[in-house]
């Protein structure tokens, strides 16, 4: 099957009807992909379709769990790496204001290339640790949403996250089989931060192997002025 055809009907599930240009671009995407690949460690993933399965459908998943959000809100990508799911959610849902954060520098040129290459609008990349960023002003609870792919367990992704978002706002983690442990061990982070779990959605995608999660939580209160702590604290001592 074709990589338009698997994302045609893949992101149907997920309530995503891509047109001919949002297909178009994920063709873009994958072809940028696979040649940077070549000189940057970005993905194991080279083979179109399993791009189009593994990484695009596996993104755009996350959308299943989105509230409606209106036009110019702002989602966060946290440890970004090649973009995902914050590119894909950002082709799909073009509304979005999205920034990716990733503290690669050679993965932020990568993902400033295809942003560029896409002429995707209202993207920012920032170089910057998760730490960092949720202690400045200009990223300390500015986002709707924060999403997150395997970046690290939940205590530890709650801090990354939790600071960015708006009192109100969504985080929404995406997590392989067992999740019920990790938001079992996140109890007190959420507690401290101030987050609460909405769900844990079971995402089905055709194609892919083994269970996959997403795990959505929101902010009720501000989180505390010493939160995050400093960078590499929060993955050495969970709260």
């Amino acid at each position: 099957m074709q990589m338009d055809a698997i994302l045609r009907q893949g992101a149907a599930r997920f309530n995503l009807n891509l047109t001919g240009a949002q297909l178009a671009a994920f063709d873009v995407y994958a072809r940028q992909l696979i040649e940077w690949n070549r000189r940057v460690n970005l993905t194991r993933i080279v083979d179109p379709t399993e791009i189009a399965t593994k990484h695009f459908l596996d993104s755009l998943s996350v959308a299943a769990a989105l509230p409606n959000l209106p036009p110019g809100a702002a989602l966060v990508d946290v440890g970004s790496g090649a973009g995902f799911p914050g590119l894909p959610l950002k082709i799909a849902l073009p509304h979005l204001r999205l920034t990716l954060l990733e503290s690669t520098g050679k993965k932020c040129r990568f993902l400033e290339h295809v942003a560029g290459v896409l002429d995707l609008p209202d993207v920012t990349v920032l170089n910057a640790r998760a730490e960092d960023a949720g202690r400045s002003p200009n990223h300390r609870a500015r986002y709707n949403v924060a999403v997150a792919r395997a970046v690290a367990a939940l205590p530890v992704l709650a801090e990354y996250m939790l600071p960015l978002v708006k009192v109100g706002g969504w985080v929404v983690a995406q997590k392989g089989q067992n999740p019920a442990a990790e938001v079992k061990a996140a109890s007190n982070a959420l507690g401290v931060l101030g987050g609460k779990l909405v769900e844990i959605r079971p995402v089905d995608i055709s194609g892919l192997d083994g269970e996959r999660h997403l795990i959505v939580l929101q902010k009720t209160k501000p989180t505390p002025a010493p939160y995050p702590r400093r960078p590499g604290l929060p993955a050495k001592k969970p709260i």
